[in-house]
């Protein structure tokens, strides 16, 4: 039922080729026209349907999140009961795991960055959304500048701005002889590598997901268009069984993707906590 809805959805959003050929999914479906184009103090401002898209499941995981912590019981509801266990998951298993003694300071930013990316990730299965905000690298890409600024303030705090450099730029048991190779690497690996690597890899999952789940979609409106003209829709089914399959591998990926940005977050917080050798 999903999938089909999804691929009526797909299906409107996507131009008919004059030919009667079937017209693949582009790029273009992550640049949609703007609903709002505004400027605050010089800077442009622009809203579009992935904005939109974000607005509402930020609303939605933070209504689940009220409504779920509310009148709280010792048997758990449902709601209750899914609450306890994402925070759990993040308190326990990635922050006191991972981050080690000094957690719980950074337990309330770790969970707020996995349900948000969970609850825009989820779009991407939702009915007429079919799409996550995080498939556009603009948001994972913010979202790794803010754990790349916690990192670093956290890091100049516990150790010194000379000893975070010194960490960073001189690693401990390297020969001074190779230095000369080392730390521009360290530097580059630090400052630039890791955020953006923390950011590519959310995106580029969400990115490819879609893409498959409204390539299959199409092909399956596609194809059932054709009885009566030639033999493909007999392969109808087949593409179908695929959306379908991609909508449940979807779902696997949205909550790995939302847990694994929070893990790297934690390793990084981890590194950052440690006093410097």
């Amino acid at each position: 039922m999903t999938s089909s809805a999804s691929a009526l959805a797909s299906v409107l959003a996507v131009e008919s080729d004059p030919g009667g050929g079937f017209v693949s999914p582009t790029i273009a479906e992550f640049y949609p026209p703007a609903l709002a184009e505004f400027s605050i103090f010089g800077i442009d401002f622009t809203i579009t349907r992935i904005t939109v898209i974000s607005w509402i499941a930020t609303a939605a995981i933070l209504a689940f999140l009220v409504l779920a912590s509310r009148r709280m019981t010792v048997v758990p509801r449902k709601s209750q009961f899914l609450l306890e266990g994402s925070y759990s998951l993040v308190r326990d298993n990635i922050g006191r795991d991972v981050i080690g003694p000094k957690y719980k300071q950074f337990v309330p930013f770790l969970g707020a960055l996995f349900f948000f990316i969970i609850a825009n990730n989820a779009m991407s299965i939702v009915p007429f959304f079919q799409i996550s905000p995080m498939s556009k690298f603009a948001y994972p890409l913010v979202l790794a500048i803010l754990v790349y600024i916690l990192y670093n303030a956290v890091s100049i705090k516990n150790k010194g701005l000379g000893g975070y450099l010194k960490e960073v730029a001189v690693p401990s048991g390297v020969p001074i002889p190779f230095l000369v190779l080392v730390t521009p690497i360290e530097l580059l690996q630090v400052f630039v590598i890791r955020p953006f690597t923390l950011a590519v890899r959310l995106f580029a999952n969400m990115f490819a997901g879609h893409m498959l789940l409204v390539v299959f979609s199409l092909g399956t409106v596609y194809l059932l268009g054709k009885i009566g003209e030639n033999f493909s829709f007999v392969f109808a089914p087949f593409s179908f069984l695929m959306a379908l399959f991609m909508t449940f591998f979807e779902v696997l990926v949205i909550v790995l993707q939302a847990y694994v940005f929070t893990v790297l977050t934690a390793t990084y917080l981890n590194g950052a906590v440690e006093k410097a050798h």
